[in-house]
């Protein structure tokens, strides 16, 4: 049990130093639900436009952007994606992990643009032609080559279009969690209906926490603000059944092992009470206590 304890740790601890790809420090999440409000998707862009502008001047906080997908939550956006110069085979893995981002999203999230060019508010459209991959997604389709211009397709198949085009690669992130690892990723510049905004802070997350409701209520006084938290906080939970588990194996590993120990002494205390009378011989016959 003290063994199977330590693997158990050992594994949380790999899991807790993986690298994430994001830089944790001073980040705090939050969603926004606009439709369960009321809002349709013309003023739902407006919320989020108007709110990313006055996050971005407040005091305080250095950069802002949101996506469709909350990362390190193990929520998942995932679809088979067809790559232009590429057949695929038989069984082959054709799926990419999605999300919709707005732009600024990799500056606030310290994720390192590669190659190309970031998202621009003039990307957003209805169905956008454009998206950026992930280092892991460029290396896999186009080893040795450029990404830049290359084009992709939702689905598989000769019926599918490749009208796509990729204009940026950005370094490999998690996206679920440490325990899924890295992940081929396209990245799309657009909105959803429930989203997940990231605050890059000058000074400690926290006291982000007060200044993000204030400023969603100045704009709509009734727009719940829910799941309000650092990235270390939402990493932390992602972890929460590997530091379950491990603290439970560690506890039955130490009750296992007292309870051996106090086994053990009740053996040679029976023992050494059964021999008494000898012991009193050896000792009074000039023996050593250590001897003994």
């Amino acid at each position: 049990l003290l063994f199977g304890a330590g693997l158990f740790v050992r594994s949380l601890q790999n899991l807790q130093t993986t690298d994430t790809g994001v830089q944790m420090d001073n980040l705090v999440t939050f969603r926004l639900s606009p439709a369960l409000s009321g809002y349709d998707n013309p003023r739902t862009v407006n919320l989020y436009n108007e709110l990313l502008d006055r996050l971005r001047s407040t005091p305080g906080i250095k950069s802002a952007g949101h996506a469709g997908v909350s990362i390190l939550s193990g929520d998942e956006w995932d679809s088979t994606t067809s790559v232009e110069g590429h057949d695929a085979k038989d069984g082959e893995d054709m799926q990419a992990f999605m999300n919709a981002l707005s732009p600024g999203y990799f500056d606030t999230m310290g994720i390192k643009l590669l190659d190309g060019r970031d998202f621009r508010a003039s990307d957003i459209v209805e169905n956008p032609k454009i998206a950026i991959v992930n280092r892991k997604f460029a290396e896999h389709f186009f080893p040795g080559k450029s990404a830049i211009g290359r084009r992709i397709g939702r689905g598989l198949g000769p019926e599918v279009k490749l009208d796509v085009e990729i204009i940026g690669v950005v370094e490999d992130s998690l996206y679920e969690g440490p325990r899924e690892g890295v992940r081929r990723q396209v990245f799309w510049p657009g909105y959803g209906g429930s989203t997940t905004f990231y605050v890059r802070t000058t000074e400690a997350s926290a006291s982000a926490f007060n200044v993000i409701r204030s400023e969603v209520k100045r704009l709509d006084a009734g727009m719940p603000v829910y799941d309000v938290k650092t990235v270390q906080g939402q990493l932390d939970e992602t972890l929460l059944t590997d530091r379950l588990i491990a603290l439970l194996s560690a506890g039955f590993g130490f009750l296992a092992t007292r309870l051996g120990s106090m086994g053990l002494y009740g053996v040679m205390a029976f023992i050494v009470a059964r021999r008494r009378k000898e012991i009193g011989l050896r000792l009074a016959l000039g023996a050593e206590r250590a001897g003994v």
